[in-house]
Order: C-alpha cells, then structure tokens, then sequence
C-alpha cells in the first residue's frame, strides 16, 4: 500500500501543479469552447427534431390539462368501475383545449361572420413580429458561436428610443416613421454594441455582459418613466405619452383587425439575414468564426471586429423588434412593455435552428401560442400557463436533441441505429 501511495503522490502533485501554472482565463476559455461546440450542434439539428419536439410538447401539455381539469378527476374517482369514463372525457377534454387554441391562433369556424374567423391568424401574426425580429437578432449571435441573452435589454433600449422620437417631436407622416424605426435600430444596436465592443476588446463573456446589460435597461427605463423630461405627460403613473399618429405603424386591413406594417418588415429582415448569413462576405466570416474561431483568425478574418459586429447587426434587429412592438400595437412606453419578448425570442431561435426561414416560422408558431392561449383559457377554462409549459419542454427538447432520438427510437446522424450501436459494442466486448 505505501508502495502504490508513493507511485499515485507525483502523479497528484503534477497535476495540482499543472493546474496552478494554467494561465487564469484558461477555465474561462474550454467553457467558451464548449459554447462554441454545442452552438454548433444546435444550429445542425434536423428539423425532424424541431418538429418532434413541438408533437412531444404538445403531448405533454396535454397530460397536464387531463390531470388538472376537475370533471377528469371526477371520473378517475371511479376508474375501475368504469374506465371508458375516464379516457372519453379525457379526450373530449383535451381535444376542447386544442380546438380552442388553434380556433384563437389560425381560424375561428365557430365565428358570426368571416371577419371574425380569419382575424385569429392575424392576431398571431402580430405577435409574432417582435418575436420574429428578436429571434433573427439572437440567431445571428448563435450562427457566430455567441450566446446573446441581452435581447431583452436590446429591445428596452430599441422602445426607448423609438418612443421618445415618436411622441416628442412633430415631423410628416413618413419621415416621422422612419426616423423612429431608426431610433429603435440605433437603440438596440448601441446596447448590443456595448457587450460586442467589451469581447472583442477585453475578452468579456457575452453571456455575463449581456445578462447585466439587461437588468441595466430595465432599470434604465424605469428612472427615465420618472422623468418629466422625457415622459412628457402629467400623469402619476409611470407611462409616456402616446406616440403621435404619423409615427405609427400603419394597419394592413383596416378597422376591426390589428395587423400592422410591421410584417413587411419581419419578412424583409428574415431575407436580410438570409442574404447577409449565405450570400455575404461577412456572414461567410460570421460562420467560420462559428465554427472555429482560432482557424478563422489563421484565415485573416479580424474576429475582434467580426465579433463586435454580430451584437451589434443582432442588438439592432432585437431594437427594430422592440420599436415594431410598439409603433404598432402598444404606443406608450410603460415599465413592462418588453414583456418576455426578448427571453421568448432565445427559444424562437432555438427552434427555428438559428436559420432565417425557421425562425420565421418559429416566430409564426410561438404568436399563435399566446393568441390562442388566450381563447382557449376563456372558452374552456385551461390556464394559460399551459403555454408556458409547451415553450419550456420545446426549449428541453431543442437543446436535447438525443433525448427526442431516444424517445422516438430515431438512429443518430451518423445514420447508426441504437440496435447497431448496441451491436458493434457487443462485438468490441466479445473481441476484448
């Protein structure tokens, strides 16, 4: 024993020794680089899992209305005497819930007239626009191995900024849209531009940078609805003054119906960063730098300077998302008018796989979520944190990919099935 002691000592005190001669970063710098892989992985899962993951969410949603719907209960009280009981009402109960959800977010054929029954999918799409915008801004950082989490903070600073020029100058119709759209631009892209700068110059983690830059925005908003100078209203309470009538938004299909131009611009940003992403000089910099950062810097690309733009291009699409929110529908500036929009927005990236196209849709499917949620709570009395709960197990299922793999017995993307993998181990045990 003493003998066995004496050969692991030089071994422990080696590596105690290599540990304390690591540079300090050196912890810092393999979390970056896991980042960096499993960024990587998200962006390449197929979008059979994407489309998996919202089945199994959808499952899951179900079994919590069964479980918490009182006239469910009412009939497993008696199960055993009559089982058939418990699985019609379960179905029948499930089947409302649903029905109401996509009767509130796609068409309404339970509605008086047809204005009423198409105005559901237009009320997904208004939701879907920020949520659109925010998620191409997050999904640009992704692309480029960088974890954006200040989408939130980007779109505070985007309404803050959209919203002051809105309200407090007086300008002609188009100008005076125009130059609010800008301010959002310039709002988010100036917060995203603080955590860019701070990488690239001193190496900062984006995550930690930007999760502060939040709750500063927040904070920010909060002192300035405190200001008479810049609420401009005589009100106590902590809102602004409406935005003038030439700085909004205009409405696509008149009274009765919310949807705004504020879709034109979600498509048009999605073919943006379409265009910027695959057909750039900039983007093709963007992905190597996703890929492999050190291999890109050997290649010539500037990363310091690539990794400033990514927050900067992302921040500015998460303020254009902010600014469209509320030219758009809301038209004050209140404490809470982000919402969750920019947490929202990481999943709507997530799902749609950091691609323009999915996350378009993404955007599309998560507007149509919180719309028909509202019905679907209405008519049939489901909370509507049930939809809270599909958007976090898609969220469990898209950053797990081999966990959807296993639940549908699906072989991994080298194309090897779990029967094969088990195969060849027993083979390699057998050989051993």
């Amino acid at each position: 024993m003493s003998e066995q002691n004496e050969k692991t000592q030089p071994k422990e005190s080696a590596a105690d020794s290599s540990a304390e001669g690591s540079p300090p970063g050196a912890a810092l710098k393999e979390a970056e680089g896991r980042l960096h892989h499993a960024l990587r992985e998200l962006s390449q899962t197929s979008w059979v899992i994407s489309l998996l993951a919202v089945v199994v969410a959808l499952a899951v949603g179900g079994l919590l209305i069964i479980a918490a719907h009182p006239q469910v209960q009412s009939t497993a009280s008696y199960f055993f005497a009559r089982p058939a009981d418990f699985f019609t009402t379960s179905f029948q109960v499930v089947r409302d819930a649903y029905s109401s959800l996509f009767r509130g977010a796609v068409y309404d054929w339970q509605a008086p007239t047809l204005q009423r029954s198409i105005r559901p999918i237009t009320e997904t799409l208004v939701y879907a626009v920020p949520l659109i915008l925010a998620g191409l801004g997050i999904a640009i950082g992704f692309r480029s191995g960088m974890l954006n989490i200040g989408g939130q903070g980007q779109i505070i600073l985007g309404v803050t900024f959209a919203g002051f020029i809105g309200y407090a100058m007086d300008l002609p119709v188009g100008a005076h849209l125009l130059l609010a759209l800008m301010g959002g631009i310039l709002g988010g892209a100036i917060w995203g531009g603080i955590a860019g700068v701070l990488k690239a110059r001193t190496g900062a983690n984006e995550v930690i940078v930007t999760i502060m830059l939040n709750n500063i925005a927040l904070y920010l908003l909060a002192w300035l609805l405190r200001q008479q100078w810049f609420v401009q209203t005589g009100s106590n309470q902590p809102q602004s003054s409406p935005v003038e009538e030439s700085a909004r938004l205009f409405t696509l299909f008149g009274a009765g119906f919310r949807l705004h131009a504020g879709i034109i611009l979600a498509i048009a940003a999605t073919f943006f960063v379409w265009w910027l992403m695959e057909r750039s000089t900039l983007g093709f910099e963007l992905r190597a730098i996703g890929e492999n950062p050190d291999a890109a810097r050997t290649a010539g690309v500037n990363v310091a300077k690539a990794t400033a733009l990514v927050l900067i291009i992302g921040g500015a699409l998460c303020g254009l998302g902010g600014a469209a929110h509320l030219l758009g529908t809301e038209y004050r500036i209140t404490a809470g008018i982000a919402g969750t929009i920019g947490f929202d927005a990481i999943t709507v990236a997530l799902l749609g796989r950091s691609k323009p196209l999915g996350t378009f849709l993404a955007g599309v499917l998560f507007g149509g979520l919180k719309a028909g949620g509202v019905l679907m709570q209405a008519q049939t009395g489901t909370p509507i944190d049930i939809v809270l709960v599909l958007q976090s197990v898609i969220v469990l299922l898209i950053a797990a990919p081999p966990l959807v793999r296993a639940i549908f017995f699906l072989p991994r993307p080298d194309g090897r099935s779990r029967s094969r993998r088990r195969r060849e181990k027993q083979a390699e045990e057998v050989a051993a």
